[in-house]
């Protein structure tokens, strides 16, 4: 019987739902960020370290609120909540992002914007849970590339409607999205059933492994060097490129990313995940020598499709190898402990880097990125793959 025969119905549905209303909610997204950096810095008059702060800041909230909505997931044996209440935080920031008259206005929105990711350590947790072995990087691969189609489907969007509605109307049209995708998830989504008398014991670090472990820390290591997207947006623009043309270029990106999570995924399933990090490590090294080496604008323009390739080897193996590596009563933890670190790793990361930026040059942050992925790769070799989530 062939691998998606073994899949329920009723995960079909879980897996379908879910990618539709990441689909929605990146859409709303990605109107946004194509034109994010352009607002902080042009409209509200920021520099590159407040850029930066107001980045990396949303990074390190995302980390802890997957970390605290991870920990109270599996506490309370509750999924959906978080899901559905995550959405409508994005939809809510973006209408305070829309009112804002200078950039630490922004700084409350960003907050709760970023807290919106409450939803996706129980959701991963979810997907982990309704998978098996062999299709468990085919499903996070299938929701991940439904994040970048969405994405793509926003950017045409900003593209489209930017002249003519301005950013602060665009702003408020991508609340609209993510409140669809909350309903969604409310009227599908069915709460797993627990076994009665199921007792949640605590979460502790005697219950991480050493592998583990590892594994958490050199993703950290990455990620003090996996600065924001808008630095490579605004190199874009510091190497020529025209303003109008900026969303285009991220619209590069998010198809490659669109286009090839979802391969990822299934060759993550056959090949082993290692093999697909490295393959991620590799274009983001690719990508940071590019901006040291090249002005041209068909070289830079060609960056945009390896940070796609980077993207979509990396976000669903990434997830699926600390889903695989933790004990399946505390996976929603450990998924929200795995990305508190990470993000918590991105607030210095984004930060250093506009100083870096503002001091030294543009190239110095992507070169200072690529010996960090070149640690992180070493450490990655010690790291024992396992497909079978411990008991």
């Amino acid at each position: 019987m062939a691998e998606s025969d073994r899949t329920t119905p009723e995960t079909k549905k879980t897996i379908r739902t879910f990618a539709a209303a990441s689909f929605l909610n990146d859409m709303g997204s990605d109107i946004i960020y194509p034109i994010w950096p352009l607002f902080v810095t042009q409209v509200l008059k920021a520099n590159m370290a407040a850029l930066g702060f107001l980045d990396g800041l949303g990074e390190a909230i995302v980390s802890l609120s997957q970390a605290a909505s991870g920990y109270w997931s599996d506490r309370i044996r509750k999924r959906k909540v978080f899901v559905w209440i995550g959405y409508l935080c994005g939809a809510a920031s973006r209408l305070g992002y829309a009112a804002s008259s200078i950039w630490q206005h922004l700084i409350p929105f960003r907050v709760l914007d970023r807290a919106g990711k409450i939803r996706s350590a129980p959701r991963d947790a979810i997907i982990a849970d309704v998978s098996t072995d062999a299709d468990r990087g085919r499903h996070f691969g299938l929701l991940r590339a439904m994040d970048n189609f969405g994405a793509v489907a926003g950017i045409l969007i900003a593209i489209t409607l930017f002249k003519v509605l301005g950013y602060r109307l665009l702003f408020a049209l991508a609340a609209i999205p993510s409140v669809v995708g909350a309903l969604l998830i409310l009227r599908t989504i069915k709460e797993p059933r627990e076994p009665s008398g199921r007792v949640f014991k605590g979460f502790t670090l005697r219950d991480v492994d050493r592998n583990l472990v590892l594994y958490i820390v050199l993703n950290g290591v990455f990620a003090l060097g996996a600065f924001s997207y808008s630095f490579l947006l605004l190199d874009a623009k510091a190497a020529g490129f025209e303003t109008g043309f900026i969303p285009v270029l991220y619209l590069v990106y998010s198809v490659a990313a669109a286009l090839l999570s979802y391969p990822f995924g299934r060759l993550s399933d056959r090949i082993g995940r290692k093999p697909v990090l490295y393959m991620a490590f590799g274009a983001w090294a690719a990508v940071c020598a590019g901006v040291a080496l090249t002005d041209s604008l068909p070289a830079v323009a060609s960056l945009f499709v390896l940070f796609g390739v980077h993207k979509a080897a990396l976000e669903p193996v990434q997830k699926t190898i600390a889903a695989e590596l933790a004990p399946k009563d505390y996976r929603a933890s450990v998924l929200g402990g795995f990305q508190m670190v990470v993000g918590l790793a991105a607030l210095p990361a984004s930060l250093v880097a506009g100083l870096l930026w503002d001091k030294l040059g543009r190239p110095v942050p992507f070169m200072v990125s690529l010996g960090l992925t070149a640690v992180a790769a070493v450490l990655l070799l010690f790291v024992r793959e396992t497909r079978t989530s411990r008991p």
